[in-house]
């Protein structure tokens, strides 16, 4: 994203089930305060597959997972980020008896798009975006309002 940054978070959690859904809680509060209700039960859903993954696949101890937020005028992103480069995420085909492996399918279903890419330091990043179409509710002016 080159637009500036409107609104930035991040937030560090260590490698343990209960951050789950604190970072998912979390995701959901900062999208709704930002302006975009809409879309914070998809992106929290991603953020929550994201650090499920991060953890299960992505995580050393001792070392903590990073969950970043950014809102531009364009998109909204998701960046979650664990120290374990060498383990990349890809989608995998899953049959009907399968009880894990559908997490990727869900964001690349919920998200305009996603990817992967380096960690600034050590690790890597799974990111996802979505495209923000018109302007955020909080920021319609009212019909008829006076300044």
């Amino acid at each position: 994203m080159s637009d500036p940054f409107l609104h930035e978070d991040r937030l560090d959690y260590t490698p343990v089930p209960r951050s789950v859904p604190l970072a998912r809680t979390r995701t959901a509060r900062l999208v709704v305060e930002w302006g975009h209700p809409g879309l914070a039960g998809d992106v929290a859903l991603v953020v929550s597959e994201l650090m499920t993954n991060a953890l299960l696949h992505g995580s050393l101890r001792g070392r903590l997972i990073r969950v970043r937020l950014t809102l531009t005028g364009a998109a909204l992103r998701v960046e979650v980020s664990d120290p374990r480069a060498e383990r990349v995420p890809c989608p995998r085909e899953v049959s009907g008896e399968d009880q894990f492996g559908r997490g990727l399918l869900l964001v690349g279903a919920l998200a305009e798009r996603w990817g992967v890419g380096p960690r600034e330091g050590v690790g890597k990043t799974v990111w996802a975006e979505w495209g923000l179409v018109g302007t955020p509710c909080d920021a319609v002016p009212l019909i008829g309002a006076e300044k």
